[in-house]
């Protein structure tokens, strides 16, 4: 009752020191700090940390929506044993990463795929717990969050999404396709997510946006797909942009791709590097911020139902990242309010 919504960030572990717990808040923001598998720049397993001490500099005055913040938004603590399995598991994963990169094939040594199979265990212990904290969230009638951490994480969270909707899309904003199949012998690597979830048949649509690297098997994938993945490369949506094609237009044909139920996966990579240079896998080009913000508005316009949300993949250790990771939780929770 005596929230200032103009005041100073309070810092009471919440995101934006908001006044709401998990039983008064309609959007949960479940936070999962896990970076095992990250294959260049690690750090992100703090990115949820960083989020949610950043976001205490911003101001709740929305344009679209004055008042979302009044629908409450909560942001769990991390869970300890999660972070604790990241911390055991990443040294292991390195070893396995950094025999790749010499040259070695980590498969054909014993001591090698004795570590490669703790390290799958790990990851499917925390598939499991992301899906049994989003299934029981869900059952409360909760929109939800997820906030990596790399982008291995949400994939629990689309098998508990998959309990209550028959069908769904994903739109996801991404400078990769993370279509590779057990990338460097990890079965739920970072680089597989979007294989792996589309192992989901209830998933029946996946739009790409923003993809500016990839290799064949990926682009294999996507042909061979019979029109279930449907990538818009930052190239090719440039060139468009460059022959007068407007952003509106290219945005809308986006959206016409997605079937009503949608899920939101935002890799921050997949945004300009200017915004978030130190993420795991920056690549030059992507969408400008307000490039990224119109496709969103533009798809709650729409008339489509957007029933959850993933940002993964914000730096650790980055001020800058942290606060542009906060500004986008916030801005998607403002469209789902």
């Amino acid at each position: 009752m005596n929230f200032d919504p103009n005041g100073v960030g309070i810092n009471n572990g919440n995101f934006i020191g908001l006044p709401f717990d998990e039983e008064s808040a309609k959007i949960i923001l479940l936070p999962v700090p896990w970076d095992v598998t990250t294959s260049y720049a690690p750090g992100t397993s703090n990115g949820p940390e960083n989020i949610r001490f950043a976001s205490l500099q911003l101001d709740l005055y929305d344009l679209d929506a004055p008042n979302a913040w009044k629908d409450g938004i909560f942001m769990q603590q991390q869970a300890p044993r999660i972070k604790e399995l990241n911390n055991n598991l990443r040294p292991l994963a390195l070893q396995i990463i950094d025999a790749w990169e010499t040259g070695k094939n980590p498969l054909e040594n014993k001591q090698m795929q004795d570590l490669l199979d703790i390290v799958n265990k790990g990851s499917e212990e925390i598939n499991h717990w992301v899906y049994t904290s989003c299934l029981k969230l869900l059952e409360d009638g909760k929109k939800i969050g997820l906030i990596g951490g790399e982008h291995s994480v949400p994939l629990g969270y689309y098998k508990a999404l998959a309990t209550k909707y028959e069908d769904f899309g994903i739109l996801q904003i991404d400078a990769h396709c993370d279509l590779r199949n057990q990338y460097e012998g990890f079965q739920y690597s970072h680089a597989s997510i979007m294989a792996n979830a589309l192992k989901i048949p209830n998933i029946t649509k996946l739009v790409q946006v923003g993809i500016r690297d990839f290799c064949q098997e990926e682009m294999d994938c996507i042909d061979h797909s019979n029109g279930r993945i449907v990538p818009y490369f930052d190239e090719k949506i440039k060139q468009k942009q460059f022959k007068g094609v407007q952003f509106h237009s290219i945005c809308e044909e986006i959206i016409q791709q997605l079937p009503q139920h949608v899920h939101i996966s935002f890799d921050i990579d997949g945004l300009d590097p200017k915004l978030c240079p130190d993420t795991g896998t920056p690549v030059p080009g992507g969408l400008d911020w307000s490039e990224a913000i119109y496709l969103l508005r533009l798809l709650k316009k729409s008339g489509k139902t957007i029933i959850g949300f993933d940002v993964c993949e914000v730096a650790g250790d980055s001020e800058w990242d942290g606060n542009v990771g906060a500004r986008l939780i916030y801005k998607i929770c403002t469209i789902l309010a």
